[in-house]
């Protein structure tokens, strides 16, 4: 049946344009992937006429289409948005910040330091567009209360966010999609690439000290109003925090436990967000209730879910024509079959190419050449090292431009507004270095731990 329907799809792309559905397939994703990397599109739009062209010229059929997409993806990143919508309304992130800031009574570089070790946190735990969203407009107050130029410390908090982001399953959507096709858990994940995080981080404060610290200073008044700022005010619903803190923390812990409890990660989010709408609505009349629900519903970035529901389809019909098998033939002709090598190529390739194109559409292409590659190198449990490779090149890669990542253009765009624009070719001449440190350090991991 399944090979039936294969076999009509591919004729009828062939009717229909007198062409073979392998050159429709790939022309149709480097199309949709040009456009949006010339961002005069919306992403979601594009993704989904990309997904509805494919069915419409036959090369899958709308069966194919759904059974391709990722839904362990999209429930984990449903839920973790809603329940995300919901803590940032306590106010936590900037308590958090402000904390920070005044723990280190006021030095410029203490400051530097700790939003970057709370942005870096915040990322690995919730997810590093959502930090940066709540975290650069704190940055801009205490940079302008202490008189500061604030592009070292924004600068800092996208290299802390991406790092950070890289760290956990739910920390960057890249991960969250490699996590879902390769069966790896939030634990595989805190075990086998949290360990070079904080030294990647460390070694990238090391440098922006070395680029900017010794040249930020401000004067005790400065500093003084800094302390004078009141962190307390910045939680609007104790309330809630202590329920969005509860859930926060069982959804984490549910995720590190999930192999053992047998339930996939979406499950656990998307349950830990009903929870939380529950909880945040107890005693409301009912009118409210939905008031607050639709509220909630209408911040989720729902373009975002629609851009991923249109890839995962892209890409599925790409997957039928063979042509990722061929090029994962190709790749590994390259690298001569040797698993080092490939583990090599596969870092280095993810990290240039995500610092130049949008990671999340690169690595939806590379999932189903790395599963290729199991006959080669003796099944899918051989394959993990492969794994964590992308994941390091991809998110870490991110840091390479300013286009590299979400969270670059988010952190981009408050400095814009702030009076402080972020040239593109100076964060390139500063990040882009530093993301190839970061990218030695992640080969030297992975060939130390996996491949000696």
């Amino acid at each position: 049946m399944h090979n039936g329907a294969e076999h009509a799809a591919a004729h009828a792309a062939s009717v229909i344009f007198g062409l073979d559905p392998t050159w429709i397939a790939v022309s149709i994703l480097l199309v949709v992937y040009g456009i949006i990397m010339a961002e005069k599109f919306n992403r979601a739009v594009l993704s989904m006429l990309g997904a509805g062209l494919m069915i419409l010229c036959g090369v899958i059929t709308q069966h194919q289409a759904v059974a391709g997409i990722d839904f362990n993806t999209i429930g984990l990143l449903t839920g973790m948005m809603v329940i995300v919508t919901i803590s940032q309304k306590t106010g936590m992130f900037q308590y958090v910040a402000i904390k920070a800031a005044k723990v280190v009574k006021g030095s410029p570089w203490g400051v530097l330091v700790m939003l970057s070790v709370v942005t870096a946190i915040f990322s690995a735990f919730l997810d590093n567009v959502t930090t940066v969203l709540l975290i650069a407009p704190v940055t801009l107050l205490i940079t302008d209360a202490l008189g500061v130029r604030p592009y070292p410390y924004l600068f800092a908090q996208i290299l802390a966010s991406n790092v950070g982001g890289t760290a956990t399953l739910i920390g960057d959507p890249p991960n969250i999609m490699i996590g879902s096709a390769a069966g790896l858990s939030f634990y595989d994940f805190l075990v086998n690439l949290t360990p070079i995080i904080p030294l990647i981080l460390l070694v990238m404060l090391v440098a922006i000290w070395l680029m900017f610290g010794r040249d930020l200073h401000a004067s005790d008044e400065n500093k003084a109003l800094v302390m004078r700022f009141d962190e307390s005010e910045a939680i609007k619903d104790p309330v809630l925090l202590k329920k969005c803190l509860t859930v926060l923390f069982l959804v984490i812990g549910g995720f590190t436990f999930a192999h053992a409890l047998h339930l996939e990660p979406a499950s656990i989010a998307m349950f830990g967000a009903a929870a939380l709408l529950l909880l945040q609505t107890l005693g409301f009349p009912l009118e409210e209730k939905d008031h607050v629900y639709e509220s909630v519903m209408a911040e989720v970035e729902w373009t975002t879910i629609f851009f991923f529901v249109g890839l995962f389809i892209i890409v599925t019909g790409v997957e039928h024509t063979g042509v990722i098998g061929l090029l994962a033939q190709k790749t590994l002709a390259l690298t001569g079959g040797d698993f080092d090598a490939t583990v090599a190529a596969i870092l280095w390739v993810s990290a240039i190419a995500s610092a130049m194109i949008d990671n999340i559409p690169f690595v939806a292409t590379m999932i189903p050449l790395i599963h290729s590659m199991a006959p080669t190198f003796g099944g899918a449990d051989a394959l993990v090292p492969l794994w964590w490779a992308l994941a390091l090149g991809a998110c870490l890669g991110g840091n390479g431009s300013l286009i590299g990542a979400s969270a670059n253009l988010i952190v981009a765009g408050f400095a814009q507004r702030a009076g402080h624009p972020i040239a593109f070719l100076t964060f390139l001449k500063h990040a882009f270095g530093l993301m190839l440190i970061s990218i030695v350090m992640s080969h030297l991991y992975l060939y130390f731990r996996y491949l000696t």
